[in-house]
């Protein structure tokens, strides 16, 4: 088939954009992981280059060498490692992500990130680069931040319109998990609690004081460089209400406007002219929307929780020192145990969606130290871990323990970025 001959097929039916989340629904219970770093240049202190002899498209080149991992390619460049499950991935500003096969334990994701990184720390030493665990560089800004040179990345960085969109996409990691739901109306739950709980994790996990060498004076820069993104397709998906379906969702992602689409290796930049709504009734172009448009367009919504074939929750700065395992632990203790996820869901369902809402601004700057009906969050924090750390507890299979150090530090009043 030629480039051309895409302008034929037949319209694309919104029951198949239903069953892209319908056939998400599964009996397993697994814990995804998705664990973005920033690489820092050793001698300089500044985020390491794309390019040249000693960059992170010769650092991939070495690590696929040593190790028998498959390039994944954008046109002629290396954007990223495939081997089995497991992907090595590069964000817009060169972050490293790694996104890992979802698994039942904890511990697994916890061993595979150490085998992972036990390949990656000789050539990373090699190459005079280091990893670090922070939510925004903390000396480099976006200014002196390559874009990486994938072609998404280029449509992205001109149609997001948001002030700190450059520093979401240059210069922020984050730690992302994914839960599996059952049905629909487990999905939706999961859903609505775990926006609920957004506000909550993003302060007890801010840890982007620190930005182009100076105090910011936020505690999650990160997570303002989100809030000033592109509010069409970021912060809250929805209202998150009670009798939520999985039409809502797919009903808000016909109503955002679009970025572009792919055809044949052909790239076509819509830019915001139309949503994809109107793009299924009267094409582009000649063009009829196809499911691979549709998930392409679902990847290209931002939400601080997002609705996949699982369900993805994604607002947290990355961590280190053993607190990363504890973002899983969290979601894996809450989500599934019924009854720490209706806990979970009384201890919070009093506040209204504004309250909520507003909440996302103040923990930007103040962390846990944000107030909600004037008393400080920190409260509703340690009762979130203490109800996860008990669930985990209860099923004896000692994940309880990723949970330590976050406790640890909520007892002292802190978060990472106190440190």
């Amino acid at each position: 088939m030629n480039y051309c001959e895409t302008k034929t097929k037949e319209k694309l039916e919104y029951s198949q954009l239903l069953d892209e989340f319908i056939l998400g629904c599964k009996t397993e219970r697994k814990i995804g992981m998705e664990y973005e770093r920033i690489p820092m240049i050793k001698v300089t202190n500044q985020v390491a280059p794309y390019g040249g002899d000693c960059g992170i498209c010769e650092f991939l080149r070495e690590i696929a060498k040593i190790d028998n991992w498959d390039y994944i390619l954008d046109d002629i460049n290396i954007i990223g490692l495939k081997k089995f499950h497991d992907t090595i991935t590069l964000e817009p500003g060169c972050q490293i992500e790694l996104s890992l096969e979802p698994q039942k334990y904890i511990r697994d994701l916890k061993k595979r990130i150490e085998e992972i990184d036990a390949i990656l720390n000789p050539v990373l030493d090699k190459f005079g680069i280091k990893l670090i665990n922070k939510g925004v560089s903390p000396t480099t800004t976006y200014k002196n931040i390559k874009l990486l040179p994938k072609r998404r990345y280029a449509l992205m960085a001109n149609y997001l319109w948001g002030i700190l969109s450059d520093v979401m996409m240059r210069e922020t990691a984050g730690i992302q998990v994914g839960i599996d739901f059952a049905s629909e109306e487990d999905a939706m739950k999961k859903f609505r609690v775990a926006n609920l709980m957004m506000p909550f994790s993003t302060a007890m996990y801010a840890n982007s004081r620190y930005r182009g060498g100076v105090d910011t004076g936020y505690k999650s820069f990160r997570a303002l460089a989100w809030l000033n993104t592109d509010n069409e397709r970021c912060g809250f998906a929805t209202k998150f209400h009670d009798g939520m379906s999985f039409k809502d969702y797919v009903n808000i992602l016909l109503d955002t406007p679009m970025i572009f689409i792919n055809r044949e290796g052909h790239t076509l930049n819509l830019n915001g002219r139309l949503t994809f709504k109107q793009f299924m009734e009267k094409g582009y172009e000649g063009f009829n929307a196809e499911i691979d448009d549709w998930n392409l367009h679902a990847n290209l919504y931002f939400p601080e929780v997002r609705l996949r074939n699982f369900i993805e929750i994604r607002n947290h700065d990355c961590v280190g020192g053993g607190l990363e395992y504890s973002i899983p632990a969290l979601y894996k203790g809450i989500m599934y145990n019924p009854a720490a996820l209706e806990e979970v869901d009384n201890l919070l369902c009093k506040y209204s969606f504004n309250e909520i809402n507003e909440l996302r601004y103040n923990v930007a700057r103040l962390a846990i130290n944000a107030k909600l009906r004037k008393n400080p969050i920190s409260a509703i924090c340690k009762e979130l871990v203490e109800i996860a750390y008990y669930s985990l507890k209860n099923q004896c299979e000692d994940e309880e323990k990723f949970l330590e150090p976050i406790a640890e530090l909520l007892k002292k009043n802190k978060v990472p970025a106190d440190i």
